[in-house]
């Protein structure tokens, strides 16, 4: 009976190890890979819900009338724009929003407000 023994058990573990190893690992790598994205995602919906609301908060005061000052922050839960809004050259008058993250990152955006129109007529950011 000892000498029809030749090892079958071990190989056969073995291979199911190895397989459940590999099944595993690129579960997980899936798992990373999904938490990456949803975290960049999140952070690039912020960011934009970030300079939509500065942009129709100063879009809001100029088609009222009112003044803005040359320079403004908006702080927000997660970080803060600043704004800077030159003079008036004919009708179009540009801003340059910043936006800073509490991880370091800046985005700038630029918009240009037209007077005679009364909004944002074209917008433009930087990296």
């Amino acid at each position: 009976m000892m000498k029809n023994q030749r090892g079958f058990t071990y190989p056969l573990t073995l291979s199911i190890l190895l397989s459940f190893l590999i099944f595993f690992s690129i579960q997980v790598d899936q798992l990373l890979a999904d938490e990456k994205m949803f975290h960049e995602t999140k952070n690039i919906l912020l960011e934009e819900y970030y300079m939509f609301i500065s942009i129709k908060n100063v879009e809001g005061k100029l088609q009222t009338g009112e003044t803005i000052a040359q320079k403004g922050t908006f702080p927000y839960l997660n970080g803060y724009i600043s704004y800077q809004a030159d003079l008036p050259s004919g009708s179009t008058q540009k801003i340059t929003f910043t936006l800073q993250l509490p991880s370091g990152e800046t985005i700038v955006g630029i918009g240009y407000f037209d007077k005679n129109l009364k909004k944002l007529t074209k917008w433009v950011e930087k990296n």
